[in-house]
């Protein structure tokens, strides 16, 4: 049995955060479980209100689970608390989780900070340096590195400033230079990007379905080039099928 463990934000509209996460992890047939590390107030339209769940409770769930169930591997979403990022660092030294898909998300699409002042530097200095694979956006790449990515040669840059924090691979998403919804894997010694067509929309927990793919297919026993390359494949797969569920046009995955 492959068991895989999301850390990340509740969604009470289900199209992200743990919500999103144990629905993919099903689909993918693995055995999934999930803590919240904040409580949202959101829905299709955007978020407005977040709180992080208590560093005392959060901290005792999390070491009452890996005592007991081990994930084969781990993915982070939204963490929002610096306590609770340096709880997550010390549970992954603590249990050897080597595993680690952390998908460092700092803003919500509609424009709300996710990660409270001073969170950054803890996530960038303790979980970062335990993480097989970070993935970032563009503009998240801009916001941790303190730079301004505009061409390939930028994005590069971005990674290696990345890489030098602690990961051993960077995946950052979205680069479209050529019109493609490109995503570029870096580490392990060279580059691959994984390019699909660009869907027309908007569309709601793309990054969450993402990061959380690669985790059951690593859990699995893929390397990371694999399992990037699948879950690619596999989210070009939903967004076709993608509709909206609430008074937006923002578009949900349907499973």
């Amino acid at each position: 049995m492959i068991k895989v463990l999301s850390i990340a934000g509740s969604d009470p509209s289900s199209g992200a955060g743990i919500q999103l996460d144990l629905k993919m992890f099903q689909a993918l047939g693995a055995f999934g479980m999930a803590m919240p590390s904040a409580l949202t107030v959101q829905n299709s339209r955007g978020v407005s209100r977040v709180e992080p769940v208590r560093p005392g409770l959060f901290k005792q769930q999390l070491l009452a689970l890996l005592d007991d169930i081990r994930p084969q591997a781990v993915k982070t979403g939204m963490l929002l608390s610096g306590r609770n990022i340096e709880a997550i660092a010390r549970a992954a030294a603590t249990f050897k989780l080597t595993k680690l898909v952390v998908d460092p998300v700092l803003r919500s699409s509609s424009g709300k900070s996710l990660l409270q002042p001073g969170a950054m530097t803890v996530l960038k200095k303790h979980l970062f340096p335990r993480a097989l694979l970070i993935t970032p956006n563009l503009p998240e790449a801009e916001m941790l590195t303190g730079s301004i990515i505009k061409t390939e040669g930028d994005m590069d840059f971005a990674a290696g400033k990345l890489l030098d924090m602690g990961p051993s691979y960077v995946l950052i998403k979205g680069g479209h230079w050529q019109g493609a919804a490109a995503d570029t894997l870096y580490g392990g010694k060279k580059v691959v990007s994984f390019s699909t067509d660009r869907r027309k929309g908007d569309f709601h927990g793309t990054g969450c379905l993402l990061s959380a793919s690669i985790t059951v297919l690593i859990a699995g026993g893929n390397p990371v080039e694999k399992a990037v390359e699948k879950a690619k494949q596999f989210v070009d797969r939903m967004l076709k099928t993608a509709k909206p569920v609430g008074r937006s046009r923002t578009k949900y995955f349907q499973f």
